[in-house]
């Protein structure tokens, strides 16, 4: 049996629960563990965000880093 045919038990007990892996606004659930000197954090959906904004899904999914092309700044 392989990741993609299994479900995947959500690790997020908080109420209301923060947004699944699957969804659009995955990255605002809560931190599970962060370890900076690593530049990795998990979040209780069960995704791991790195520190070049790249992401890996708990099925095993890539989301490639989505930095912003330049920064703005104010005059």
């Amino acid at each position: 049996m392989t990741t993609t045919e299994r479900e995947i038990p959500s690790m997020c007990q908080h109420q209301p629960p923060c947004p699944p892996a699957e969804s659009a606004d995955r990255e605002s659930a809560r931190l599970v563990a962060h370890h900076p000197e690593q530049g990795w954090s998990l979040l209780c959906n069960g995704v791991l965000c790195f520190e070049d904004t790249g992401e890996l899904l708990p099925d095993g999914s890539v989301i490639a880093p989505h930095r912003p092309d330049r920064v703005m700044t104010a005059a």
